[in-house]
């Protein structure tokens, strides 16, 4: 479904760019529909040549012209952002925040009132089309409008509705988790140099394992834990390697760091 509204992103860092590139490729929307401003002119004119955008040196510019509102920005910044830009914005521009922790009620409080708002939490595998976005919505939110917003964020991966008490859990299941794997993909790489095998094909083996295995359990809708046991041979080398992870706490490890990680967000 592709939208001619104007669709406007306040911030055009790594993740703004991801998704202006899959909406753009997947065809939910236009380069003329979308605009967008940056905190340098460095940025402005980089991604208005990589994508073919209208990038304005001034966030009020975006604000006062944009149906859709991306606010993709870190939210330590969203109280001078939303400062700069709170009379800008026309009631009926949908609002929609990337940023880790800020609630809807925080950021209505910012804008000074009621606004139409969407919270959601997208991942960096949103760079090649595979992302995961948690996503809520104020009451003020049509399913209309709500229906676009998902069309726009699922042009780059999976979008699915949460509760918003489940956002912090999405920060720490999804949002920040791509870091986990890749932690776990270096180590599994630099073992596999250690015994010996050349560090670019250990990386391809390595994550060709994580992504085949993911898609596996998608695509078959088995429980991991049985998928698991497929692969653990009856005296074989597999449960060896599983009995040694499990006397090294991995479950654990990662339970603590996503609980860490979710109580972070709820802070921020």
């Amino acid at each position: 479904m592709r939208t001619d509204k104007k669709i406007g992103f306040i911030g055009l860092g790594n993740m703004a760019g991801a998704m202006i590139g899959g909406m753009l490729q997947k065809g939910a929307a236009r380069p003329e529909n979308i605009i967008g401003s940056a905190r340098t002119a460095a940025t402005c004119r980089r991604v208005a040549e990589e994508y073919g955008i209208v990038t304005y040196p001034s966030n009020t510019e975006v604000a006062e012209q944009a149906d859709i509102l991306f606010l993709a920005v870190k939210p330590q910044f969203f109280p001078e952002v939303i400062g700069g830009i709170r009379e800008s914005v026309r009631p009926q521009t949908v609002i929609v925040s990337i940023a880790a922790g800020k609630t809807l009620q925080e950021i209505a409080e910012l804008f000074g009132g009621e606004r139409k708002l969407v919270r959601c939490m997208p991942n960096t595998p949103a760079l090649v089309l595979e992302g995961c976005t948690g996503v809520c919505a104020g009451e003020l939110v049509t399913d209309e409008e709500l229906e676009q917003i998902l069309a726009l964020l699922r042009s780059f991966g999976v979008a699915e509705m949460v509760p918003e008490r489940l956002m912090d859990v999405v920060v720490g299941v999804s949002g920040s988790s791509p870091a986990y794997v890749f932690l776990f993909l270096e180590a599994m790489a630099d073992q596999a140099v250690a015994a010996g095998m050349p560090r670019k094909q250990a990386y391809t083996f390595a994550a060709q394992a994580v992504m085949g295995s993911a898609k596996l359990m998608l695509e078959t809708g088995k429980h991991p834990g049985e998928l698991k046991d497929m692969v653990c041979s009856p005296g074989g080398t597999t449960i060896q390697a599983v009995k040694v992870l499990e006397e090294k706490g991995l479950r654990a490890a990662v339970m603590d760091a996503m609980e860490a990680c979710i109580e972070k967000s709820g802070k921020l």
